[in-house]
């Protein structure tokens, strides 16, 4: 008997969404649990699992359809796919023994991704569990360029093919570094015209529409880092130790915004037609570029939250960002964003504000200049920040003052614990 599979139920905010890939298809078996589907909404993409084992008998939704909420996409049958799996395996196994052939990709399979079933898994298999360990953007890469997971290296966390790895095997003398799939064409005097992610698509009309309806100014100022690196070289190895994460340069930054934004709390506000909507929490925003584009998730109540905490916030975000696993709850809301640009090696730059935010405070890269302090000209690691706002709500006076307090503090760390 025949199970329809749905798309997920989108949150309020989300209309529908476009099928980005299917990972398996009609015919294939799937273990329960196993992803079957990549839906690409305008924030994230929404994995599609097999409610048990079973075969994909049909596609509804093909890739790059569009869907609603909790919409038929495909149908399911329910089956025992671990028995269908070690079957074929017998039956391949004997062929290939029949055939007399010398070599077999068994060997090449990492210990741990022998089902428990048999110790004998068809090559088939091998590539559904490849596949399931591989990131989004890996798979998507392998899908394009018809690439077999199972010849892929990996070199991920638990096995995991990641884009690199998909790279590196399209490029094994290492004479070419392509940026994406199509990096080819720009040496091949020809063109090539693809559709839009719904992500870009999303974070163009966003871009563009809080250029036309803000009146958006950025101020800047600089900040001296030796404080926070010398506190970093002193305490970062007890720091871990404690903690189990790095002590970074974000935590004292999404730390200091929070103890300006409550000094100064038209910042942390928004507009909402003709009202100012005062916000009293701090849920910060912190932008992570990965392959699909720029994502914003909240670290929510910051000003509840030590140093450790928002580091570990952070590292948690960075990963699931980089494998595509960010909820649509994780990214939603937030009052002030914080964007890192000198991770890029950006010495400055103006940052466009994440609407309806009223301000954006922008972070570039660390480089050691000649100042003049206390009368002497000195070497000292320096950055700029910029912080980009809505005149509409802020003057001049309150946007400088804001910066110029971020500043004293991360020049003066011990304000962060003094609450100063």
């Amino acid at each position: 008997m025949s199970t329809e599979i749905k798309s997920p139920t989108f949150p309020e905010s989300v209309i529908d969404g476009t099928i980005a890939n299917w990972i398996k298809q009609e015919g294939d078996t799937v273990s329960q649990d196993e992803v079957i589907a990549e839906i690409e909404t305008d924030k994230v993409v929404l994995e599609v699992v097999a409610p048990f084992d079973g075969e994909l008998k049909k596609i509804v939704k093909n890739a790059g359809d569009t869907v609603t909420s909790a919409e038929v996409i495909a149908e399911f049958e329910r089956g025992d796919a671990s028995s269908k799996d070690v079957d074929a395996s017998v039956e391949t196994t004997k062929s290939a023994q029949n055939e007399d052939q010398s070599e077999t990709p068994l060997q090449e399979v990492p210990e741990e991704n022998i089902p428990r079933e048999t110790l004998e898994p068809e090559p088939e298999s091998i590539t559904e569990t490849s596949k399931a360990k591989a990131g989004p953007a890996a798979k998507r890469l392998m899908s394009e360029e018809s690439i077999d997971p199972k010849d892929v290296k990996p070199t991920g966390k638990g096995g995991r093919i990641t884009k690199a790895d998909v790279i590196a095997h399209m490029n094994p003398d290492g004479e070419v570094t392509p940026s994406t799939a199509h990096s080819e064409l720009q040496s091949s005097g020809e063109e090539e015209r693809v559709p839009m992610s719904r992500l870009r698509s999303t974070i163009a009309k966003r871009l563009v529409k809080v250029k036309q309806e803000t009146a958006m100014l950025t101020t800047f100022n600089e900040v001296d880092m030796q404080p926070i690196k010398d506190l970093r070289a002193k305490y970062g190895e007890e720091f871990f130790a404690e903690h189990g994460t790095k002590l970074g340069f974000m935590g004292f930054f999404v730390s200091a915004a929070v103890q300006a934004l409550r000094k100064f709390p038209i910042v942390n506000a928004s507009i909402d037609k003709e009202d100012i909507v005062y916000h009293g929490f701090q849920d910060i925003g912190v932008a992570v570029s990965t392959d699909r584009g720029l994502v914003v998730p909240v670290v929510r109540d910051a000003g509840n939250l030590s140093i450790a905490d928002i580091e570990l916030k952070i590292t948690e975000y960075s990963e699931k960002a980089r494998e595509g696993k960010l909820s649509i709850e994780e990214m939603q809301g937030g009052t002030f964003t914080i964007s890192n640009g000198g991770i890029f090696g950006s010495l400055l730059s103006t940052p466009i504000l994440n609407a309806p935010q009223t301000a954006i405070l922008g972070m570039h890269k660390i480089q050691d200049r000649p100042i003049a302090l206390n009368g002497e000209v000195v070497i000292r690691p320096m950055m700029y920040l910029a912080m980009s706002y809505d005149h509409r709500l802020l003057d001049g006076k309150e946007a400088v003052t804001f910066l110029v307090a971020i500043k004293e503090m991360l020049e003066s760390p011990e304000r962060l614990l003094l609450n100063l």
